[in-house]
């Protein structure tokens, strides 16, 4: 065992003599920071928080016929960056403009279909049930996620078996896009929530996607893994689905007030540039409310900063999306 060290007790201060008595009971004074302001553009127009001039997003044209879905992946192989939050929360903006949406919960976890309200122990079927049983339909598995206009693919932890059993399976890559044609008639928008890896699961829902959106938590280490996962889309890309595209990289978790979030924002625009959308998700306790509640935050915190976000979010989406 090793000796115990007394570090040294530094010598008291002498306590200065008081003059007088009003000078103690005075309040200390205080300043409160002055925050730098963003600074205008060139043409004086005001930079948003991604440090580029905020453009002003058009109002989506109306729908009245649905069908020819866009198949959409949220996708990191890093947990906790705000993939299905930003999953049921887009879903619920995109119904909000009148588009007709399926969220599909490709994670064994669960947590989209719990963040619904919905228990995964109790269900008799789940997308491992029509990934894997050839009797098993899209209209048997697809249920009410509980806002009209949005319906839920859900999922429980037999999911995780699916990744093992695929690898035997005839092109194993295209098993989801196999059971989600009937749904792309039916539907205007596909939300694919993706576990957290880049694992065979997650190829099968990039092979089955048009198009990825990648939420970024706006913190150090969860910028150091975009380059992998950009790695695995083109190779995704290359060999099995020519189409895919990303269509944009979110920032989430965003606090403006930090120097550490403006300095992660600023080097996501550097690496990536335009794919940045000009929307970011800013840090709020009312997420974590409304997924206590089951239930969208744009339906638990309608006026919250949080919805807000999400509806700007959904009418960026939807002008970067030609044919929507």
């Amino acid at each position: 065992m090793p000796p115990l060290v007394r570090t040294p007790t530094p010598p008291a201060r002498p306590a200065k003599p008081v003059e007088d008595d009003a000078h103690v009971t005075e309040p200390l004074p205080f300043e409160r920071p002055v925050q730098a302001t963003p600074k205008p553009a060139a043409d004086g127009t005001a930079l948003g928080p991604t440090g580029r001039p905020m453009p002003v997003i058009p109002e989506p044209r109306p729908v009245t016929v649905h069908g020819n879905a866009r198949v959409i992946s949220m996708c990191n192989q890093k947990g906790g960056v705000g993939k299905t939050t930003t999953t049921i929360n887009l879903g619920a903006s995109l119904v909000e403009q009148g588009r007709k949406v399926l969220l599909v919960d490709f994670d064994p976890q669960g947590s989209l279909s719990v963040g619904l309200g919905l228990n995964p122990h109790e269900m008799d079927l789940t997308v491992y049930n029509l990934l894997m049983e050839r009797d098993v339909t899209l209209e048997d598995v697809v249920v009410p996620s509980g806002v009209p206009g949005m319906d839920l693919l859900p999922s429980n932890i037999d999911l995780s078996a699916a990744e093992v059993q695929l690898v035997h399976e005839v092109a194993r890559e295209q098993t989801l896009q196999r059971v989600l044609r009937p749904a792309l008639a039916e539907y205007d928008v596909v939300l694919i929530d993706c576990q957290p890896s880049l694992g065979l699961l997650t190829v099968n829902a990039l092979t089955a996607s048009h198009g990825v959106i990648v939420p970024l938590e706006c913190e150090y280490f969860a910028l150091r893994g975009v380059a992998l996962l950009k790695t695995t889309i083109d190779k995704v890309k290359e060999r099995l689905n020519p189409d895919l595209e990303i269509d944009g990289v979110l920032g989430t978790m965003f606090d403006g007030r930090t120097l550490h979030s403006r300095e992660v924002m600023e080097r996501l625009v550097q690496a990536w540039g335009d794919k940045v959308f000009h929307t970011v998700i800013r840090r709020t306790v009312k997420f974590s409310d409304s997924t206590v509640a089951g239930e969208p935050i744009t339906t638990y915190a309608s006026s919250s900063a949080g919805a807000d976000s999400y509806r700007q979010l959904a009418k960026e989406v939807l002008a970067r999306w030609p044919a929507a």
